[in-house]
């Protein structure tokens, strides 16, 4: 079933990213009538960008890592792209569809001896402020992680807990791209911090535990007084759920799976953490559940609940939740899908208030998936002080 499904997903993405590229050779090499040796290379140029973007997508898993990653980078860097390429180019053909609409109405075409002025506009700017775009994002994502630092206050935290100081990490999707020297690096910020919980709130790996296990291993090295804990993601499903369950017990890292625990000596909160919400028919028994949660549970107590992706809220709120910790939006990474993110949940990133009783943090994520590009949106290892 999952090879059918794969095969599927596949198939489709290969035919979106073929007449992907068709258009784009239409609108950056023939519209614009350049010289034929132009066209060709064109042509050329384009074709081998949609080999790179769909070998680029599988390889990692057919070949090794020093391969995989460098096809990885490529493929994944010409998907990042293709978004500025896409904004200015599907801008130019609304102008033109404008001023078909002006054509119908009133007879007169705007745009008379001036389309190969205007293609050819469209293909320089798109390509000016794609490379003017890429530099940067590339160096958010690739460069240092930011330290966000946040104070959350919460009614029910005993006095005695007031500054407990938790630190988040959220999809770091080690992969083709993000590996042991990263994770050294995050390693060594955290335990900095010197925290008292560290939680990581899903989408940690994008392949294997054979893969991966040396590229996650050291985050078996975090120090924390009151443990590090995990919930998983959705990736975690695309990548072996199970296995990964117990590589992170085997290096020390408790996943919450729809239960509680108790954080603190004599003065403590409960901690707890459900399966991701797309979890459902992905792994046997698997799925988001508040009942074990609630079970018993002191509502004078502070609850902490740590839930990938934000539309989880709904269970915070069932469980009687103070606070949820989540990731997945990764912040929308890349300028201007941050609007877009904003359809499928109101918390993109950033702490809110979503009742009077219940509040949400959502990371921007601490590595990337896809596009090893940033814009608007810099990686981060979430400081949160509870009071």
């Amino acid at each position: 079933m999952r090879t059918a499904t794969f095969a599927l997903f596949f198939g489709v993405m290969t035919i979106l990213t073929v007449l992907t590229h068709i258009y784009l050779y239409r609108r950056l090499f023939a519209d614009p009538n350049w010289p034929e040796q132009a066209k060709r290379f064109g042509l050329m140029f384009v074709a081998l960008m949609a080999v790179l973007l769909v070998t680029g997508a599988i390889a990692p898993r057919f070949v090794p890592r020093t391969i995989g990653g460098f096809l990885a980078g490529i493929g994944f860097a010409w998907m990042g792209s293709l978004l500025y390429l896409g904004l200015v180019l599907v801008s130019a053909d609304l102008l033109k569809l404008l001023n078909f609409g002006v054509e119908a109405a009133t007879g007169t075409d705007l745009l008379a001896g001036r389309r190969e002025l205007l293609a050819r506009g469209a293909a320089v700017t798109a390509g000016a402020l794609t490379s003017a775009v890429a530099v940067p994002a590339g160096r958010s994502a690739l460069g240092d992680v930011d330290r966000r630092e946040l104070e959350v206050k919460l009614s029910r935290l005993p006095p005695a807990l007031s500054g407990l100081k938790i630190v988040q990490l959220s999809d770091v999707h080690v992969g083709p791209l993000i590996g042991e020297k990263f994770m050294k690096t995050i390693v060594d910020k955290v335990n900095a911090e010197k925290p008292d919980l560290v939680v990581i709130t899903g989408d940690l790996v994008d392949g294997s535990v054979r893969e991966l296990s040396r590229h996650t291993a050291p985050l078996g090295r975090i120090e924390s007084r009151y443990g590090k804990f995990f919930v998983t993601g959705n990736h975690e499903y695309y990548s072996g759920v199970e296995p990964w369950l117990a590589e992170l017990r085997r290096i020390g890292i408790r996943t919450l799976r729809n239960e509680r625990v108790s954080i603190g000596d004599a003065a403590s909160f409960d901690l707890a953490g459900i399966d991701d919400q797309r979890s459902h028919g992905m792994a046997p028994g698997h799925g988001p559940n508040v009942r074990d949660i609630v079970a018993g549970r002191d509502p004078d107590r502070e609850l902490v609940l740590l839930a990938h992706q934000p539309r989880s809220i709904g269970y915070a709120e069932e469980a009687g939740a103070g606070l949820q910790l989540s990731g997945h939006t990764h912040g929308g990474q890349l300028w201007p899908a941050s609007a877009f993110v904003r359809f499928t949940t109101p918390y993109v990133a950033g702490l809110y208030h979503h009742d009077p009783t219940t509040q949400i943090y959502v990371s921007r994520g601490t590595g990337f998936w896809g596009p090893p590009m940033r814009l608007g949106a810099p990686a981060e290892i979430t400081v949160l002080h509870l009071v």
